[in-house]
């Protein structure tokens, strides 16, 4: 029982690691995209939706390959993981324009994107776990 848990940790461990690592590749593309579009004048949560739509499909490509084992058919994770990344996409911009509400966040765009992308890790990890192999832990 007590190396079953054990095992179970180490799993889950390497599996947030392989995320996060090609969460961080993804992360990469959206983050350098807001900053441009943001730089551009661009309005933050529009730079938001378009960076972030074009980390989603890196993003899912990298982890269908790396990450996660499929236990549903490919079209289906596709578009169940696109319904994930839409609500992710809501949260990140609520919590962008939440913050650009102060100054200190308007000066800094790049900590604003930077603490919304934190956030919605963890959202992103758990959803597209059970999306690819329809469990949780």
């Amino acid at each position: 029982m007590k190396d079953s848990l054990l095992h179970k940790i180490k799993e889950l461990f390497l599996l947030k690691f392989k995320f996060a690592l090609t969460s961080l590749v993804a992360t990469g593309l959206d983050y350098i995209l807001y900053i441009i579009l943001v730089y551009q004048s661009l309005a933050p949560v529009l730079a938001n939706t378009i960076a972030y739509t074009i980390a989603v499909i890196l993003n899912f490509t990298l982890q269908k390959k790396f990450v996660f084992s499929m236990k549903r058919k490919e079209r289906t994770i596709f578009m169940m993981a696109i319904g994930v990344s839409v609500v992710g996409l809501g949260l990140s911009n609520l919590i962008i324009w939440q913050l650009t509400q102060y100054p200190f966040f308007i000066d800094y765009p790049y900590i604003t994107k930077l603490v919304a992308t934190g956030l919605v890790f963890f959202w992103n990890f758990y959803m597209k776990r059970f999306v690819f192999e329809r469990k949780f832990l």
